[in-house]
């Protein structure tokens, strides 16, 4: 039976990027997700600011329920794909570079701005695509609320694509597992040598001055966030 590992990464406070955890299971399944959300819960995962990640079933429901208060970022290279399924071929690329210039915008107020520009052109040739775009408004532009300098490492999953590339790379090796034990065992072995290399990388991965901007921790939590993501960034 097939079955997908999902990955979660995320970003401290003072900017360093961790793994978090990683589980087998039906990544459209609720209570899957739920389950794995809780179990970083256990862990010490606290004050998450921003969960970024594709729409999977479920998920965001998930996160409703496990990660109170935290926000959702839907993957911006995942949008534009499930877009290209409501258009004709022609068409794609003049739409999707209208999305696009979404993300250029300078400013969070430019970025809502630009969203319902877009909204507003594409509604007479491509009224599924404008509707799409204008129910999934504050799921893809979250990000725009965070600092400018955190936009292109939180508006998708891309920064998990190492992780997960390198995860398949050995698994594929090894072809067919015996047990989902044995899958764990495999990924958490990637999983902890990447996370050992983040841990002595001589640069944050999100700058001290762009991380003063956010609102300081409370004094009994240690806030995540980037994505993905923190932050959470969370994958299958």
């Amino acid at each position: 039976m097939s079955k997908a590992i999902v990955i979660a990464t995320g970003v401290t406070a003072s900017g360093d990027r961790e793994v978090l955890g990683c589980a087998v299971g039906d990544s459209e399944d609720g209570a899957f997700w739920t389950a794995f959300l809780r179990s970083l819960r256990a862990r010490g995962l606290a004050g998450v600011r921003l969960v970024i990640s594709d729409a999977h079933e479920g998920l965001k429901n998930a996160i409703g329920a496990v990660l109170l208060g935290a926000a959702w970022q839907r993957c911006r290279v995942h949008f534009p794909r499930n877009v290209l399924t409501r258009i004709p071929k022609g068409s794609a690329e003049m739409v999707l570079a209208a999305i696009r210039t979404i993300f250029a915008q300078p400013d969070a107020a430019a970025v809502s701005e630009q969203l319902d520009e877009i909204v507003t052109r594409l509604s007479p040739r491509f009224p599924t695509v404008a509707a799409m775009l204008a129910e999934a408004k504050a799921d893809v532009t979250a990000f725009s609320a965070f600092p400018v300098g955190h936009w292109k490492k939180i508006w998708s999953t891309n920064p998990l694509e190492r992780v997960n590339k390198e995860v398949k790379r050995r698994s594929d090796v090894v072809g067919i597992f015996p047990n989902e034990l044995a899958v764990t065992r495999l990924a958490g072995a990637v999983l902890l040598e990447i996370h050992d290399e983040w841990a002595i990388a001589e640069r944050r991965y999100l700058s001290e001055g762009s991380m003063a901007r956010l609102d300081p921790p409370g004094d009994d939590q240690t806030t995540k966030e980037v994505e993905r993501a923190k932050t959470v960034l969370l994958a299958s």
